[in-house]
């Protein structure tokens, strides 16, 4: 409900300036078709996890995870965070923060362990985990069509990328070590209520894990359109096998509502002298210092008006491929403190509230205010060694 509240009032600022010629037309409508492939699959992601759940694909796979690891908390999260980097690599950061959240909260709770930990590394993995690949987030897909960046993205955004993986992963093992110093039994899989839905579910995300990987380097089609197919054949099995389940609440209302008006109301603020103030305070050069400047900058725009806009408004100041790459850094892997600061973390919340886990907030950006600098600034540096 809050997200709504502020997404439609956000949205209305939004409108007002476009009715004012602050934000012209034309650009309002340049945006729209820049953020409609977005929320076409977050939208469509959306509708196939909850789905997916509903047919208990989620507790199926989460039994499987927890007989893999012996009965050994450690290790299970270890096998959650080497699932959510492949995830995230390999399917965009926000199928991840889809599609693996519930199964990490349903993982823990068969087996007594607290959720909370093993949500926590989805989130932050699902973002700083999303450098190494184009279609690992939208921003790199931006990034790799910049004339300053070249052709080779892979050979220089691999060791930024680990650094960005293997940095949370370790502030999360040393927060999370009593959670899950704990044996615990393997639980035996829960019957299968519909089997015949299950398979469906079963068969479409399958396929749909190689669609969405694939389909936009290989074959030039935008992710939406998989998750569209996927979720459009999975709401007709679930009209006929379990009516019940198909609710408009299976529809990110409030979520489209609150990206759709904070992408205009930031656009409009750069209008107003926004894009000014940042290449003010970024700065120049290709040193060390500058680059953790740019970065820097990246990150708390990132935290403040979420990373998709932050990346757009940063991008004309970043000029060079080293400065292009340390700005993928800030907007990937700095938005770990503020909930909106990306896309991932409001869908991965969105993802915690229909699972009934709750999150303090306070928690989630006093350990981010850790996180951050430290990742961001490391990998930046990175940066000068590839």
């Amino acid at each position: 409900m809050v997200l709504a509240v502020l997404g439609g009032g956000l949205l209305v600022l939004g409108l007002v300036a476009v009715a004012t010629g602050i934000l012209p037309a034309a650009d309002a409508a340049a945006l729209g078709e820049r953020i409609a492939p977005v929320l076409g699959f977050v939208v469509a992601i959306t509708v196939v996890a909850a789905i997916a759940a509903e047919a208990g694909l989620f507790d199926r796979l989460a039994s499987i995870a927890a007989r893999l690891a012996r009965g050994r908390g450690a290790l299970l999260w270890v096998l959650v965070v080497l699932v959510a980097v492949a995830s995230t690599v390999f399917l965009s950061l926000d199928t991840t923060a889809v599609l693996l959240t519930p199964v990490v909260v349903t993982l823990a709770r068969r087996v007594g362990l607290s959720p909370i930990p093993f949500a926590m590394t989805t989130v932050w993995l699902a973002n700083t985990g999303s450098l190494l690949l184009p279609v690992s987030n939208l921003t790199n897909l931006l990034a790799e069509s910049d004339p300053a960046f070249g052709a080779a993205y892979l050979a220089r955004s691999w060791l930024p990328a680990t650094v960005a993986v293997l940095v949370p992963v370790a502030i999360l093992a040393v927060v999370s070590r009593k959670a899950l110093a704990h044996r615990y039994t393997a639980p035996t899989a829960e019957a299968i209520e519909d089997r015949v839905l299950f398979g469906i579910a079963a068969v479409v995300v399958a396929l749909l894990v190689p669609a969405l990987a694939l389909g936009e380097p290989l074959l030039h089609i935008p992710v939406w359109v998989p998750a569209a197919v996927a979720a459009v054949v999975l709401v007709g099995a679930a009209a006929v096998r379990r009516p019940h389940a198909l609710s408009i609440r299976l529809l990110p209302v409030p979520l489209v509502l609150f990206v759709c008006g904070l992408f205009l109301a930031v656009t409009a603020l750069g209008r107003l002298g926004l894009t000014e103030v940042l290449t003010a305070a970024a700065g120049t050069g290709g040193g060390p210092l500058d680059l953790l400047r740019l970065a820097g900058v990246g990150t708390v725009t990132a935290n403040l008006a979420d990373n998709l806009p932050a990346y757009l408004a940063l991008e004309p100041v970043a000029g060079t491929e080293q400065r292009l790459l340390a700005l993928l850094v800030a907007v990937n892997a700095g938005p770990l403190i503020t909930p909106w600061a990306s896309l991932a973390t409001l869908l991965w919340h969105a993802r915690l509230s229909a699972l009934e886990v709750r999150i303090s907030w306070w928690r989630f950006a006093g350990l981010g205010l850790i996180a951050a600098p430290l990742t961001v600034g490391l990998a930046t540096l990175a940066i000068l060694l590839t």
